[in-house]
C-alpha cells in the first residue's frame, strides 16, 4: 500500500501563506514520505477574482524554505499535468455535465439579485436556513423549475448560469474521518452547491473531486474549516460513480489564538506582535508589508518542528525533532482532535533550542546577511563562525546575533557608565594600564593566557577580580553583559584589546567616572 500513497497540498494564490497552511503541507510531506508516497502541490486557482500576482512563487519558495519538496507541482512538472486548476478547465467542465446528464446536477440562471431577493423574503418569514436548496430550488430560475425547451433556449441565448449539486433531501451522508472517526450528516441542512460558474470556472466544490480522482490521491489532509463541504465532496464522489477511488479524510485541528478563543487570523498577530506567515509576504496591490518568520530570524528547522508539535506529539516527551525524525515518528492517530493554541513564546523557544544544536556554520550565511544589511561585510568567515559560537546560547532568533556580536567588528560608541559609577577610580586606571604592558604576543594569545595574567595582577594589586572584570567587559563591549571577556579579548586580538582599553580609559577620565 504504501508505495501507492498520494497526498497534495492545494493552496489558493491569494496572498501569504499562513502558518497553518504550512503544517497542513508538513503533515501531508510527513505521511507521504514515511509511506514512500508522492507528496503533489496543486495549485487552486480557479478563482480569479481572488487571484494575486506573485503568490505561486511565494508559495514555492516558502516550501523550499521549509524543506518540503513536492514531488510533482506546476514548476517541477510530473504524470498528472497540468498542477494548476486554471490550466484545466475543460476537464471540469467535462464532469459538470456529466453530473447534469446523470440527473445530480442542475443548470441556475439566478441573478445574484434574485438569490438576494430570496433569502431576504425567507428571513422576513423566519426562516433560519436562507439556502439554496430542496426547500427553495422549486421556486427560482433553474432547469428542474423551467421546462426542458425553456432551459435550452435560456443557454442557447447565453443567458448565464451555473451547474448547481443537486442534493437529494432525506438522507444520511455517512463517512470516516481517520482523525474524528465516523461522521454523519443530514442532506436535509445542506444547500444545494455551485459547482461551475457562470465564467466556466470550476468551483472548489468540483475541482477539488475530479483533481484528486484523477491525480490518484488517497489521503485529503485538509483544515477541519472544510469538515462542512465534505459530504458534498463525498456525494460528487458518489455521483460521479468514483466511491471506490475515494481518498481517506484527515480534517486537522485549528490553530488557535494564544488564548484558544478563535482561530488565528493574520489580525491576530498584527494585534499581539508576532508573524503568522511563513516569510515576508508584499500585498502587490496595496505594498502593505506582511512580516514572515522566516525574516524574524527563525530556522525552518526550528519552524517546520514548532507546527509539528501544534496538534501533534509522539505520546513522549520529546519536543525536538528534525524533519528525518519526524518522517519516522509521525502519526495520524497522534493527531489530535481540538484545535492548538499558539504560543510564540513557545515558537521562539524552538528556535532557540535549534540555534544551540545546530553548527554555527548552517546559519552563518544568513547571519552574515543580516550583518551586511547593517553595514559590516564579512571577510573572515572562520573568525565570524568563532564569535557566532561565541555567543549562540545568548540568541533566540538569528536577528539576536546582531545585538549580540556586532561589538566584535565596531568599538563601542558609547558605555554603561551608571554600572562604573563607584566602581572606577585611579588604582583601576593603573590596573589596565600596567596590564596593556603584560599582554602577551600573538604565539601566547588565548583566552586563558590572557585571564592568568588578569588575576595575577589583580592579586599583585590588592584588587577584587570580580570588580576589574565588569570593567573589562564594559572597555570592551560597552555593556556589562555577554559572553566571556577574555574569550572576548582572545577573538578582538591584542592590537584591538589595547585600543579599546586605551579608548575606554580615555573616555572614563573625561567624563570624570568616580
Amino acid at each position: 500500500m504504501s508505495k501507492n500513497v498520494r497526498v497534495r497540498f492545494a493552496p489558493s494564490p491569494t496572498g501569504g501563506l499562513h502558518l497553518g497552511g504550512v503544517r497542513t503541507a508538513l503533515y501531508n510531506y510527513l505521511f507521504a514520505k514515511q509511506q514512500r508516497g508522492d507528496f503533489i502541490l496543486r495549485i487552486e486557482d480557479t478563482d480569479q477574482s481572488r487571484f494575486v500576482e506573485g503568490a505561486e512563487k511565494y508559495i514555492t519558495e516558502c516550501l523550499n524554505w521549509c524543506e518540503l519538496i513536492p514531488d510533482e507541482a506546476p514548476h517541477i512538472g510530473g504524470t498528472h499535468e497540468p498542477y494548476r486548476q486554471s490550466q484545466r478547465k475543460e476537464i471540469y467542465h467535462q464532469y459538470a455535465m456529466q453530473l447534469v446528464d446523470s440527473g445530480h446536477a442542475y443548470y441556475a440562471f439566478d441573478t445574484p439579485e434574485e438569490i438576494e431577493h430570496m433569502r431576504g423574503k425567507l428571513k422576513s418569514e423566519g426562516k433560519s436556513n436562507l439556502q439554496y436548496d430542496h426547500h427553495t430550488r422549486m421556486l427560482m430560475n433553474n432547469s428542474l423549475s423551467r421546462l426542458p425547451e425553456e432551459t435550452s433556449k435560456a443557454i442557447d441565448q447565453g443567458i448565464p448560469y451555473v451547474i448547481r449539486l443537486k442534493i437529494d433531501p432525506d438522507a444520511f451522508i455517512y463517512f470516516k474521518d481517520m482523525i474524528r472517526g465516523e461522521m454523519t450528516f443530514d442532506t436535509n441542512n445542506l444547500d444545494d452547491k455551485v459547482l461551475l460558474k457562470a465564467d466556466g470556472m470550476p468551483t472548489y466544490h468540483l475541482a477539488v473531486v475530479v483533481d484528486d480522482y484523477l491525480m490518484k490521491i488517497t489521503h485529503v489532509f485538509r483544515g477541519e474549516e472544510w469538515l462542512p463541504s465534505a459530504p458534498a465532496h463525498v456525494m460528487i464522489w458518489k455521483y460521479l460513480g468514483w466511491e471506490n477511488a475515494m481518498p481517506q479524510w484527515v480534517h486537522l485541528p485549528l490553530i488557535l489564538k494564544p488564548d484558544g478563543n478563535g482561530k488565528l487570523s493574520k489580525r491576530d498577530g498584527d494585534r499581539l506582535g508576532f508573524p503568522v506567515f511563513a516569510m515576508n509576504w508584499k500585498d502587490p496591490k496595496t505594498s502593505e508589508l506582511m512580516k514572515g518568520f522566516k525574516e524574524l530570524g527563525f530556522l525552518p528547522e526550528a519552524f517546520i518542528n514548532m507546527l509539528a508539535m501544534l496538534g501533534w506529539n509522539d505520546g513522549t516527551e520529546q519536543e525536538i525533532f528534525n524533519l528525518e525524525e519526524l518522517i519516522q515518528k509521525f502519526s495520524i492517530e497522534r493527531i489530535h482532535k481540538a484545535g492548538a493554541k499558539f504560543d510564540f513564546e513557545k515558537a521562539k523557544w524552538f528556535n532557540h533550542e535549534w540555534i544551540k544544536k545546530l553548527p554555527v556554520s548552517h546559519y552563518s550565511s544568513r547571519v552574515a546577511g543580516m550583518f551586511t544589511e547593517m553595514g559590516i561585510t564579512i571577510n573572515d568567515t572562520e573568525k565570524f563562525n568563532k564569535i557566532l559560537e561565541l555567543v549562540k546560547d545568548r540568541c533566540t532568533l538569528l536577528t539576536g546575533f546582531w545585538d549580540n556580536a556586532h561589538y566584535f567588528y565596531k568599538p563601542p560608541a558609547e558605555f554603561d557608565t551608571a554600572s562604573l559609577t563607584g566602581k572606577w577610580n585611579d588604582d583601576k586606571k593603573d590596573f589596565f594600564e600596567s596590564f596593556i604592558t603584560l599582554l602577551p604576543g600573538e604565539a601566547g594569545w588565548n583566552s586563558s593566557s590572557l585571564e592568568n595574567i588578569f588575576k595575577t595582577l589583580a592579586a599583585e594589586k590588592k584588587i577584587k577580580a570580580g570588580e576589574l572584570l565588569m570593567i573589562f567587559r564594559i572597555i570592551l563591549v560597552g555593556s556589562k553583559t555577554g559572553p566571556g571577556v577574555f574569550a572576548i579579548a582572545e577573538i578582538l586580538g591584542k592590537e584591538e584589546t589595547i585600543k579599546r582599553i586605551n579608548l575606554a580609559i580615555a573616555q572614563f577620565v573625561a567624563l570624570n567616572i568616580k
